[in-house]
């Protein structure tokens, strides 16, 4: 545990290193990185092992009597509750339909469970309620059903959110980690770190010239126009915990693919990148919740990139790298030197508590 002063704020970080031991759940076990899929691989998969799950995509797609479902789950325990750009209510939904979106789907339907911890305010949880209500409706999606729980005060941390997502894909999308081919491009939809950066300076009460956002959104209408120009798009992500690195590492191991990108192409913004500079941490690292990674045939790239900047949410949008035969399920990055490094996925958890 180091202590680090900014300004008049003094602050605590704990290593994210992840102990030896494996005999405990660790933070690191919900970070998105190698302790995550660890987790998945030693005691998940193997209890509920089955075609659809071993896919290890963002949802899960079904085929229900011709139709393609797309289904998943998400828990949100952000700490804070609120912080800027966003809040647990408006993040639960964006969180849900852009999973269901990684796989081309339309989102329909969600369920929102609620485990609040006693002496919680009244008028806080309406606070967030309505915040759920108005993304839902933002996205086009209703809320079917749900359930409420409530545990002893000090058991819950005032407030987690379940949600279960439900979305319809439409014929001929087939979209998993396991279609990058060499020679495709990887696209980034707009600059990495924000959200995760949000989160720590609202914690932390670290104040920079430029207030930092979430970049929390729901990115439907985003895929929609993706996938409405052209058909080779391989896969999408969303890089929420574990960041880029253990995003693009993922679809690597899966895809038995290299992955090569340049540091120089990375959207960041200059005050996330200070910040980072501060704290030492790294953006590839930091977790977002409104941006995607596109891993796209390089016939169809140019195509893509030119619909994205044309919508709000992919102004920003850039080829950020390309994918290789060489150096299988591999993750590098050329940096501005010319110098080449390989880029690991997260060992530990460098920000808890972000999603």
């Amino acid at each position: 545990m180091s202590a680090i002063t900014s300004g008049e704020i003094k602050f605590e970080l704990s290593c994210p290193t992840p102990l030896p031991a494996r005999d405990t759940i660790l933070l690191g076990h919900g970070s998105g990185g190698k302790l995550s899929a660890e987790l998945i691989r030693d005691i998940f998969l193997p209890a509920f092992e089955n075609p659809v799950l071993a896919r290890l995509d963002d949802q899960a797609i079904v085929n229900v009597n011709g139709q393609r479902l797309a289904i998943t789950t998400d828990s949100f325990v952000v700490k804070p509750l609120f912080f800027p750009g966003g809040d647990i209510g408006s993040l639960a939904v964006h969180g849900t339909v852009n999973d269901l979106a990684m796989g081309g789907a339309t989102p329909l339907f969600l369920s929102a469970a609620f485990i609040i911890e006693e002496g919680f305010s009244m008028e806080e949880l309406r606070r967030v309620v309505n915040s759920l209500r108005r993304a839902a409706s933002d996205a086009g999606v209703n809320v079917v059903t749900g359930d409420t729980k409530v545990v002893e005060k000090g058991k819950g941390d005032g407030l987690f959110i379940n949600t279960t997502g439900i979305g319809l894909v439409p014929p001929g999308i087939d979209l998993s980690a396991d279609r990058a081919r060499p020679g495709d491009k990887v696209i980034l939809s707009g600059s990495i770190g924000d959200h995760g950066i949000a989160i720590l300076a609202q914690r932390e009460g670290l104040e920079f010239e430029t207030q930092i956002q979430s970049d929390s959104a729901a990115l439907h209408t985003l895929v929609a126009r993706m996938l409405g120009v052209s058909c080779g798009i391989r896969c999408m992500r969303d890089p929420t915990r574990g960041g880029v690195s253990s995003t693009l590492n993922e679809i690597a191991e899966r895809s038995q693919v290299g992955i090569e990108i340049e540091e120089s192409s990375l959207p960041i913004h200059e005050e996330v990148r200070g910040a980072c500079e501060l704290l030492g941490l790294d953006p590839l690292y930091v977790a977002n919740e409104g941006k995607l990674i596109a891993i796209v045939a390089p016939e169809a790239a140019s195509a893509v990139l030119t619909a994205m900047r044309c919508h709000p949410l992919g102004a920003e949008a850039r080829i950020i790298g390309t994918v290789k035969k060489e150096d299988a399920g591999l993750l590098t990055m050329r940096t501005p030197l010319g110098t080449t490094r390989v880029v690991d996925m997260l060992a530990g958890d460098q920000l808890p508590r972000i999603c």
